[in-house]
C-alpha cells in the first residue's frame, strides 16, 4: 500500500497524484498530515512524502522517478541514457528555474500572501515567467511533448506549472505551441482531477 502525504493544493503533491492516476496506482492520500508526523517522515517538513511500508521517500521528482521505474514505465522515464537525460533536464528546469520565476507573482495574485505584495516585484516575476514559458513554447514547436514525441514525466510538472501560468492574472503572451500541447495533455488520465480542477 502506498501512502502519500500532503495537501492537494500543493503543485508537487498534485504532480505525484497525476502520475499515480496514469499508472492506475492505488494510493492512500493523507491531505492534512500533522506537523509532528511530517517532521518524522521528512526532516525538511515539506510535502509530498511517499511511504511504502518502511520505505519513505520525499522530493516530488524523486518520487515520480521511483514510481515510474517501479512500474516499468519506460515510456514515462526512458532507460536509454540520452532520452532519460532529456526528460530529467526538463523536470529539473521546472523545479528550479521555472518555479523560482513564478513564485512572487503567484503568491501575490493567486494566494494573496502578505509576504508577497503585488508590486513591481510581482511584475518582474511575471515577466521572467513569461520569458521562460516562451522557451517552453519554442521547445514545443519541435515536438508534440516536452522531451520528444511521447508524453513523459517532464510533461507532468510542466503541465501543472502551465496551468498555474494560465490561472495567474497579468499580461501574458499568446503561446500557440503551449496552448496546443496543453490541449493534448487533457487526454491523459488524471488530468481533469489533478490539473484542470480549478486549483492553481
Amino acid at each position: 500500500m502506498f501512502e502519500l502525504y500532503g495537501k492537494p493544493t500543493s503543485i508537487n503533491v498534485r504532480k505525484v497524484l497525476w502520475l499515480c492516476a496514469g499508472l492506475d496506482l492505488a494510493v492512500q492520500h493523507h491531505a492534512a498530515p500533522s506537523a509532528e508526523l511530517l517532521r518524522r517522515l521528512n526532516p525538511n517538513t515539506q510535502v509530498p512524502v511517499l511511504r511504502e511500508g518502511d520505505f519513505v521517500l520525499w522530493e516530488s521528482n524523486s518520487i515520480c522517478r521511483y514510481l515510474a521505474t517501479r512500474a516499468g514505465r519506460d515510456d514515462l522515464l526512458p532507460m536509454a541514457p540520452q532520452a532519460r537525460a532529456r526528460v530529467e533536464q526538463w523536470m529539473d528546469w521546472q523545479a528550479t528555474d521555472l518555479n523560482t520565476a513564478w513564485r512572487h507573482v503567484f503568491m501575490a495574485r493567486v494566494r494573496g500572501h502578505a509576504d508577497y505584495p503585488d508590486d513591481a516585484r510581482a511584475d518582474a516575476s511575471l515577466a521572467q515567467w513569461n520569458r521562460l514559458m516562451a522557451m517552453l513554447d519554442a521547445q514545443l514547436a519541435l515536438h508534440a511533448y516536452v522531451a520528444g514525441d511521447d508524453f513523459t514525466l517532464a510533461d507532468i510538472g510542466l503541465g501543472l506549472s502551465t496551468q498555474r501560468w494560465r490561472s495567474t492574472p497579468g499580461n501574458k503572451p499568446a503561446l500557440a505551441n503551449v496552448a496546443a500541447w496543453f490541449e493534448r495533455l487533457r487526454q491523459q488520465p488524471g488530468f481533469a482531477e489533478h490539473v484542470d480542477n480549478g486549483v492553481a
